[in-house]
């Protein structure tokens, strides 16, 4: 009796197992995924590069004497017109030694006309004469150097701009060469960054012609600036390490916002014939590789490696890996497992498109 009691609850448990599997297995087959295919038409893609701003004319401007600063006449951030006087140096000495050479300067002019008149009588001998003309253009040249030893106490814009910190205060006592301030001309912004090979190439052989090549630049607040640039120069050979090439666009900064030293992210606009965009949220990363599931004719899931060219907001475009009439499957993908079969749900890319929060026209 108890035998049979066992075998009875032994097939109870058979069957019962049997239908869970059986359940199991619809609900796995049942199982419906949505799977689109790649879009392909003209796009614009934008990249940013990393930016360092420079002003087209930046200087230090240092001390050419010796001395005391006796007068700061700008302030740090102060705009300056060329030739304005910025600082002076006490004077005192320099206004000596101009002095003394002015008074050897006139006796060597007295001694050298005394002597001519005698030479004109040919009471001196040519020799003398020589001597003395000499003499008078010695002095000439030193009262002439000291001048402009006493000229060089003033320190004067170069040209027009915006002076950086100042490095003295009144009363310090500065050599010859201290760094005294910066002076800075904004009207004109360089912008230095770099790109990569790959990318050079492919914007080479998007220009048809020679015309300039225009960008953007996104400053540190995420704010695009008003005016656009030009790329003017592109260094002559590639950085071994890293594989870029430097880069130089020219920006007006007519209302002087862009200052030297600031930072931001050049924005270059490319055309891509005939790209093939997919959703980002199609894909999945493994070992810093892109993948996306494709969906076989035997309805079965295969995992697949792509290149991407570009990178739009929520869209990719990719490079390699995928053809145009590939399905993809779009959602649940950690659902699924290689080789399984699923049942899908075919939606057209352009309605998956339309229905991202960013797409990119």
């Amino acid at each position: 009796m108890v035998k049979k009691s066992l075998m009875y609850i032994s097939l109870c448990l058979i069957f019962l197992l049997a239908g869970c599997q059986s359940e199991k297995k619809e609900k796995t087959e049942a199982a419906s995924f949505n799977v689109t295919s790649p879009l392909v038409k003209d796009t614009l893609v934008n990249k940013d590069y990393v930016a360092q701003i420079r002003s087209i004319n930046h200087i230090e401007l240092r001390a050419q004497e010796k001395g005391y600063i006796q007068s700061i006449y700008v302030d740090e951030g102060q705009f300056v017109q060329k030739g304005q006087l910025l600082f002076k140096i006490m004077p005192n000495l320099y206004e000596s030694d101009v002095n003394r050479a002015k008074a050897e300067s006139k006796y060597a002019q007295i001694e050298y006309q005394n002597t001519k008149n005698l030479s004109d009588k040919d009471i001196v001998a040519p020799q003398e004469m020589a001597m003395a003309k000499a003499k008078y253009e010695k002095a000439q040249a030193e009262l002439a150097s000291m001048n402009t030893h006493l000229k060089f106490t003033e320190i004067r814009a170069p040209f027009s701009g915006i002076v950086g910190k100042l490095h003295v205060r009144k009363g310090s006592l500065v050599d010859e060469g201290e760094l005294v301030t910066e002076l800075s001309d904004n009207s004109k912004m360089w912008v230095y960054f770099n790109v990569p090979e790959a990318e050079y190439l492919n914007q080479m052989d998007a220009k048809k012609d020679n015309s300039p090549m225009h960008v953007r630049l996104r400053m540190a607040n995420g704010k695009e600036f008003t005016q656009d640039g030009i790329v003017q120069t592109i260094e002559s050979d590639f950085d071994n390490e890293t594989g870029n090439i430097a880069y130089r666009a020219t920006f007006p900064n007519p209302k002087g916002l862009l200052r030297y030293g600031e930072t931001g992210n050049i924005v270059i606009t490319s055309p891509y014939a005939n790209a093939m965009m997919i959703p980002q949220k199609a894909t999945f990363e493994e070992l810093e590789k892109k993948y996306v599931y494709v969906i076989g004719k035997d309805g079965k899931v295969h995992a697949r490696e792509i290149k991407v060219a570009a990178e739009l907001p929520h869209i990719y475009v990719v490079a390699s890996g995928l053809g145009k009439d590939d399905r993809i499957l779009l959602e649940g993908l950690r659902m699924v497992q290689e080789n399984q079969k699923i049942s899908s749900k075919y939606q057209k890319p352009e309605k998956v498109m339309s229905n991202l929060d960013l797409y990119a026209e």
